[in-house]
């Protein structure tokens, strides 16, 4: 599941790094301070890998950021623990590189052809009301 949200980075905590047996790895755990209603929610994200640690390492404290990110859950002694891994984060407001083929430009619905309007109904238009009849309707 993509998803994404922008917010204020609100403290960057310290890298953490070390080797397995795939090899090496790091990762840094960041807070994302975001509105939430009428107030302001926080968030844990995690970057993981070289090359996010070093995404990431741009920004600072108090800058604006876009973070897209995967939701992952797991389970552990019956527990369940949510992550919030970055894919991506740019500066809020920046503009997303075009995806697939240009937008086609928007052409206008076609239009009824223009037919003349009949005057609006006058009391002389009214058919007269029979004599003697006292309903109101």
């Amino acid at each position: 599941m993509a998803l994404e949200i922008e917010g204020t980075l609100a403290q960057k905590l310290s890298v953490q790094s070390g080797n397995s047996a795939r090899g090496p790895w790091a990762k840094q755990e960041f807070i994302l301070e975001y509105p939430d209603g009428n107030y302001t929610a926080k968030a844990c994200f995690t970057a993981w890998g070289q090359d996010k640690v070093q995404d990431l390492e741009k920004y600072q404290v108090g800058d604006k950021v876009k973070v897209s990110f995967n939701l992952k859950s797991r389970e552990y002694n019956g527990r369940w623990y949510n992550d919030l891994q970055i894919w991506k984060i740019a500066p809020a407001g920046a503009p997303q590189p075009a995806q697939g083929p240009a937008p086609q430009p928007v052409r206008p619905a076609p239009q009824a052809p223009a037919y003349p309007q009949a005057p609006a109904p006058t009391i002389e238009d009214m058919p007269a009301d029979p004599e003697g009849e006292d309903l109101p309707f």
